[in-house]
């Protein structure tokens, strides 16, 4: 009898083993047939942006200056007893030489080596570039994302306070920051954070008052989500497209408004630290004179800079909008 048993219990056991053997697969492959439309899109998506000849410019443009910027001190590495990376060494000896072997882009006013001045300064615009345009994004989402989903009174705060910064004129507001509290590279960043957070708020807002009228907003709102959850789970992920693409394209804007302002005195930059704006400033003295490379190298580091993020951010929006995609 204790045998039977044995043999029956053993049998049941295996049965419940292929049982759950059979179910998990079917979990698994249910899971992979799931994925198979968003890889065939992902796909999809990747050929056509590779169509795109004016996207694949901007993206290799784009990959071309982080690049530079990771290998800063490769492709220009400081000399001897330098103690600011940021800062090139003068040698009143050879002042306005031409563009040569040793000095690619050849020297300035104060024998200051240009080549030197545009790599190091592709890592500082890189640098306030991330730092600016990601800040600004986290506040801009955040804030728009409570304002369209809320609405009411908190809508109408948020909305009036980003008018009244989108009624002020971005570089003169920047520039009254910047004289406020001094000229630093830190509130140089503050100063254009202030400016560009409320473009974000607006685009966020715009598309959280489409996004909360959907049906799995209702449903998590009736199994008893939380407003907090519904926001971060729900309504941020559904407005990313418009985000993505419009922080590409502010990433060389950011640059830009960071070079004039430094163009027109309002920098943190000496005369020799390696920051497009100012280098373009102190060059422009000289092309009267003939020495055209000092202003034309770091001039065409910003040009193709923006150009490259604007190609790009460009492409994706032709690629995430589905009104604009082919």
């Amino acid at each position: 009898m204790s045998k039977y048993e044995n043999a029956n219990k053993e049998k049941v056991k295996n049965e419940n083993v292929t049982k759950n053997g059979i179910k998990k697969r079917d979990e698994e492959s249910s899971f992979i047939r799931s994925l198979k439309p968003k890889v065939r899109e992902f796909k999809r998506t990747i050929y056509m942006f590779r169509q795109s000849f004016l996207a694949m410019a901007g993206l290799s443009i784009v990959i071309f200056y982080l690049i530079v910027a990771a290998l800063a001190p490769v492709l220009a590495p400081p000399e001897e007893n330098q103690k600011d990376v940021y800062q090139r060494k003068v040698h009143y000896d050879e002042m306005h030489k031409d563009p040569s072997p040793e000095h690619p882009f050849g020297t300035d006013s104060m024998g200051c080596d240009v080549y030197y001045g545009v790599i190091w300064g592709t890592h500082i615009s890189i640098l306030m570039g991330t730092v600016i345009v990601g800040i600004t994004v986290l506040i801009g989402s955040i804030l728009g994302a409570m304002a369209g989903y809320f609405g009411g009174k908190l809508d109408d705060i948020l909305m009036r306070i980003t008018d009244v910064f989108l009624s002020l004129p971005s570089l003169i507001l920047a520039m009254a920051i910047v004289v406020s509290l001094g000229r630093t590279l830190e509130n140089i960043m503050f100063a254009l954070i202030i400016v560009w957070w409320p473009a974000y708020t607006r685009i966020v807002r715009g598309q959280a008052l489409a996004v909360r009228e959907n049906k799995y907003v209702e449903a998590a709102r009736a199994v008893g989500a939380s407003e907090a959850r519904i926001v971060w789970k729900h309504i941020l992920p559904n407005c990313i497209s418009p985000i993505i693409i419009q922080a590409t394209m502010d990433f060389g804007s950011v640059v830009l408004t960071a070079a004039a302002l430094s163009f027109i005195g309002f920098s943190y930059a000496g005369a020799t630290t390696t920051e497009w704006g100012m280098m373009v400033s102190a060059g422009c003295r000289d092309i009267t004179s003939g020495q055209w490379w000092t202003a034309t190298f770091p001039g065409l580091a910003i040009f193709f800079f923006v150009l490259g993020f604007n190609l790009f951010g460009d492409g994706l929006r032709d690629l995430l909008d589905p009104r604009l995609r082919r």
